[in-house]
């Protein structure tokens, strides 16, 4: 089969369906382990004693076990116990809790760089003290931890792969398939690792442009560098 014709009549199509598959995994994923991971690392800084255990239990559990057995429990294991998901939902399940658990760990660090002083000085001038993590300590870590965050996103781009294991044909399951029914393994997978990095590039420049935006003046090294 000629190459070109390979490439734009059979393989392209089926890399946009199983891309389309990648992004709606990403965009159930994302959002909800962002969210869920801020949870954690403010219950385990500031939830006190059984609050604070929870989450911390939950982390270790959670980076404790590979992404691959954690999909095989909650798609293969879970119908023992009555509870069945679909292949898709269990893939987005098992995406929320691993990026919850590393997501958490990046916030907490930058809970942490926080000076106390600033919670302090917000409880001075009448917050209380959620009040003053949300509106105060919280803003100022998530600004720190968007490179970390960032980081565990591109991992979720990437591990999204996985999702193919429990039947799920994703964009690295879409190639896969091309090239075991045609044997052009090459040609297949070197399209796909095109396709993801060209999706790690745009996140790559749109947290570089998030970073400048959300900066506070006079606090980053290239603001300081230009003012010298």
């Amino acid at each position: 089969m000629d190459l070109a014709a390979f490439t734009f009549d059979i393989l392209l199509p089926a890399l946009m369906q199983g891309l389309i598959i990648t992004l709606q995994l990403i965009a159930c994923s994302a959002p909800f382990g962002l969210a869920f991971g801020i949870a954690i690392a403010v219950g385990r800084q500031y939830g006190g004693g059984a609050i604070s255990w929870l989450c911390k239990t939950f982390v270790f559990l959670i980076k404790g076990t590979p992404l691959l057995l954690l999909l095989f429990i909650l798609y293969f294991g879970f119908p023992a116990i009555g509870i069945t998901f679909t292949a898709f939902t269990a893939s987005v399940v098992g995406f929320i809790l691993c990026n919850a658990a590393y997501n958490a760990e990046y916030i907490r660090g930058a809970l942490i760089s926080i000076k106390d002083g600033q919670m302090i000085a917000a409880q001075a001038l009448g917050m209380t003290r959620w009040q003053a993590i949300r509106h105060v300590v919280l803003p100022q870590a998530l600004r720190r931890a968007i490179p970390g965050l960032s980081n565990e996103f591109i991992y979720l781009i990437k591990y999204s792969s996985l999702a193919y294991m429990i039947t799920v044909i994703e964009l690295s399951g879409a190639g896969k398939l091309v090239a075991t029914k045609y044997f052009l393994y090459t040609e297949s997978f070197a399209a796909v690792g095109i396709v993801y990095l060209v999706l790690v590039t745009i996140t790559t420049v749109a947290v570089n442009i998030l970073e400048k935006r959300v900066a506070i003046p006079g606090t980053t090294r290239g603001t300081t560098a230009a003012q010298l």
